[in-house]
């Protein structure tokens, strides 16, 4: 190759990405502008232990008035939404066909379609909704076809909630289908190890979903879940929890109601019963986090560094980063930027 070609070549590639720098620039989103959110008076209570899981109730004044919303298990079980499989790994879309909002949860797993999927932002879905788009990831990564009783072009259920936090971070965080894909295997392993049983399907090896349905991880489950159910009884004020596994503060989320946060506690208890279950260490005498503690991880939260992002136009998430904890708040600005979620999450 001559040298004039040499320097033809090198002149176009530059302008070429001299260009397509230039498009990038235009088509790149402006920043979010910072949210003002409403001060939160919280109170935290307990300890409630049983075995290596340790609960916290956070006490706190609801946000939400007078709102009614489904959530997304509730909506899909009277067929009020719709999760479309659009064969996009990392991209799926939400249907509202009632006239009542629903609410989804970053970490909520949908089964079915293509492969299972785990939604990686709180959403409100307005009524009416059309077909909006949702960011996904994929939590079995063997399948790419209809699986027996279930339908390849939407998700049937959203009965479960991701318990592992490393995989919460791998979703929300580093945003890493890889990284969900290996908390995943993790997860499975440290299951199967703790419950005695190997607990991949027959019918989808890779399918966390399925192993969450396992008869061992149920019962296991099932003994924290019915230790621990209790806690709520006679408090109308607590709006989320904090959780503590081995002894060590590991995560916690608030609610914008009472109610919404009633709606789905038996879902949390099972994903803390469930990351309490995987991380079990039967060898190891642990004491239980005291309620100091879990003061301490809440406060440290608010010193974080934060950014702002834009979900859509209604919804902004807020999240404060520090070394040790992560908090994202998922604010709705169309009720005065009132916190409809917040996620806690020791790094």
């Amino acid at each position: 190759m001559s040298a004039w070609t040499n320097r033809f070549l090198s002149a176009l590639t530059a302008v070429l990405f001299a260009g397509a720098a230039t498009c990038a620039d235009k088509d790149a989103k402006p920043p979010a502008k910072p949210v003002d959110r409403p001060a939160l008076n919280l109170r935290v209570t307990g300890p409630f232990t049983h075995d290596n899981l340790t609960l916290f109730l956070i006490h706190g004044d609801d946000q939400f008035t007078g709102r009614k919303l489904l959530t997304l298990d509730e909506a899909l079980e009277q067929k009020k939404v719709v999760v479309h499989e659009t064969k996009d790994v990392n991209k799926l879309a939400i249907e509202n066909v009632s006239d009542v909002e629903v609410f989804v949860q970053a970490g909520d797993i949908v089964k079915g379609g293509q492969q299972d999927r785990i939604l990686a932002f709180d959403m409100i879905v307005p009524a009416k909704s059309g077909k909006l788009p949702i960011d996904s990831f994929c939590v079995e990564s063997g399948r790419w076809e209809k699986r027996d009783g279930s339908s390849p072009e939407k998700f049937d259920s959203a009965k479960s909630q991701a318990g592992n936090k490393d995989l919460k971070l791998a979703c929300r965080l580093a945003r890493s289908q890889r990284g969900v894909w290996d908390n995943v295997a993790k997860a499975q392993m440290k299951l199967s190890d703790n419950v005695k049983a190997d607990v991949k399907s027959a019918q989808s090896a890779t399918s966390l979903q399925l192993s969450l349905e396992n008869k061992k991880v149920l019962e296991a489950v099932a003994a924290y879940e019915k230790a621990l159910k209790g806690a709520l009884d006679g408090k109308n004020d607590v709006i989320g929890i904090a959780i503590a596994v081995n002894g060590k503060m590991n995560s916690a989320d608030v609610y914008a109601s009472h109610d919404l946060f009633l709606k789905l506690w038996p879902k949390v208890l099972n994903a803390c019963a469930i990351e309490a279950v995987t991380e079990l260490q039967p060898d190891k005498k642990l004491e239980p986090a005291t309620l100091d503690a879990a003061k301490a991880f809440l406060a440290d939260a608010e010193k974080g560094k934060r950014s702002d992002k834009d979900v859509n136009a209604r919804l902004a998430e807020v999240t404060q980063e520090s070394e040790k904890i992560l908090l994202f708040e998922t604010v709705d600005r169309e009720q005065k930027n009132a916190c409809l979620r917040r996620s806690y999450l020791a790094r």
